[in-house]
């Protein structure tokens, strides 16, 4: 009897190696190698007999690409405009965060279109199932459950069976048992893919999976399958506070807009108003807050930059940071003090941004500056006052774009004043007359306009 050969897969990148290895050459992470069973391979050329059929990009209708509406705003927001036929989306998110509570939802606003929606579920039973969907208020004859884990008999029924979404929860614990592997390995999540992705293509029917992060934040599994399909969402946020939804991949539409919900008792909550959550409500001005405005995508959102500034206890300064990038705070400070010698030096400084929101757009330069300097000389900025614009390496006020989106913005919800860079003002192709628009070149000016010389 031949004797089966081994393999130790590194579960992060793929890379496969016939003894055991601690870390792995490929991507330097420890204790990732898993043992599988070596498959046999056919020698030789291998040509199929099928033949491909090319069509013209004209005789393609646009029925075929006709998107699914969901309903709701938010998470049509995020896949561009709906759900594409055929389209693989995979969303993630950490344990409890609410990628399960959203996806029934959208199954409850797709039944109540006369829509068919399967809800295939591998960690949980029906009776689990059907109890948060009792919790949510779901409870229709066109919604249908299964509590399944075999990813060929799952392939198998929906080549048989027609429905207007599949969703499937989770690809980690989906597999098939023509691999030795056990579920959620590297070969168990990239065979589960391939099967589910070649379905979804062949019937045109949307599937969903659900994909677990590790402790790093970023997806559980292989990157194979980030790659393998069309829509990549991320979860993230406050798990006390908002559930923001993040594209990372999105074949179909943008990935700079992002979907903010609410966590609720009934599950949830669409806020189409995160403007009026995230900016401040303080009813007196607070040293070390600022108001500013930044573009997610299509979609202005004002939102509350704080900053603490205070004497440290340690030999090394501490630099904590929360919703923006740390380097970006760091030479924040570094042009504080050239520019406007403010010396941080025996100083902690702590910046955030609140409601969980992260913002990666060098918008928020300014208003992370004018946090700093009004916390470091306990000058609050007035309440009804937004800073917009990017800082450069020589305390330059750099132009931004979206100015109008912001300006609409911060008129729309009352507030008075908005600081911008001066390229962006003398560029203004209309006059507002509900709020007074303030242009500066330097970090220096802006500085002595909102805080004095």
């Amino acid at each position: 009897m031949k004797k089966q050969r081994t393999k130790y897969v590194c579960q992060s990148c793929g890379y496969t190696a016939f003894k055991w290895l601690g870390r792995c050459p490929e991507c330097g992470n420890w204790n990732t190698f898993v043992e599988e069973l070596e498959t046999g391979k056919t020698k030789g050329k291998n040509y199929s007999k099928n033949t491909i059929s090319p069509v013209s990009v004209s005789s393609i209708t646009e029925d075929s690409y006709k998107r699914l509406i969901t309903g709701i705003d938010e998470f049509d927001r995020v896949l561009g405009g709906g759900i594409v036929p055929g389209s693989v989306v995979l969303i993630g998110g950490e344990p409890g965060i609410g990628k399960s509570t959203l996806l029934l939802q959208v199954c409850d606003s797709l039944v109540k279109k006369n829509l068919k929606v399967l809800y295939i579920s591998g960690e949980e039973s029906l009776s689990q199932i059907k109890s948060r969907a009792a919790r949510t208020g779901i409870n229709s004859e066109n919604l249908f459950l299964a509590a399944e884990t075999d990813t060929d008999a799952v392939c198998s029924f929906l080549e048989k069976n027609t429905f207007d979404l599949v969703i499937i929860d989770s690809i980690q614990t989906v597999y098939s048992d023509n691999l030795d592997s056990m579920p959620g390995n590297i070969s168990q999540v990239r065979y589960s893919g391939h099967k589910l992705t070649s379905v979804a293509k062949d019937t045109q029917i949307p599937v969903i999976l659900i994909g677990h992060v590790n402790k790093e934040g970023s997806l559980a599994g292989p990157r194979v399958l980030e790659h393998l399909v069309d829509v990549l969402i991320l979860m993230e946020g406050d798990n006390n506070y908002f559930r923001l939804l993040r594209p990372i991949k999105n074949r179909f539409g943008s990935t700079q807009e992002v979907g903010i919900f609410e966590m609720t008792g009934s599950g949830l909550k669409q806020v189409l108003n995160p403007s009026e959550f995230l900016a401040s409500h303080h009813e007196k001005p607070t040293s070390g807050t600022v108001v500013t405005a930044s573009l997610e995508g299509t979609r202005s959102l004002l939102v509350e930059v704080q900053a603490l500034v205070a004497q440290t206890n340690y030999g090394v300064p501490q630099r904590t940071v929360s919703g923006i990038d740390q380097r970006r705070l760091s030479i924040i400070l570094a042009v504080l003090e050239k520019s406007a010698r403010i010396h941080f030096g025996s100083k902690d400084v702590f910046a955030t941004v609140a409601g969980g929101l992260k913002i990666n757009e060098p918008s928020v330069d300014l208003a992370v500056a004018c946090a700093v300097v009004s916390s470091y000389f306990s000058k609050p900025l007035d309440l009804k006052t937004v800073v917009v614009g990017e800082i450069g390496l020589t305390g330059e006020i750099r132009g931004v774009s979206g100015t109008e989106s912001r300006i609409k913005e911060a008129e729309r919800l009352g507030y008075e004043t908005i600081v911008l860079p001066e390229q962006n003002v003398a560029s203004l192709n209309k006059d507002y007359k509900k709020i007074r628009i303030i242009g500066k070149s330097t970090l220096k000016q802006v500085i002595n306009e909102l805080f004095g010389k």
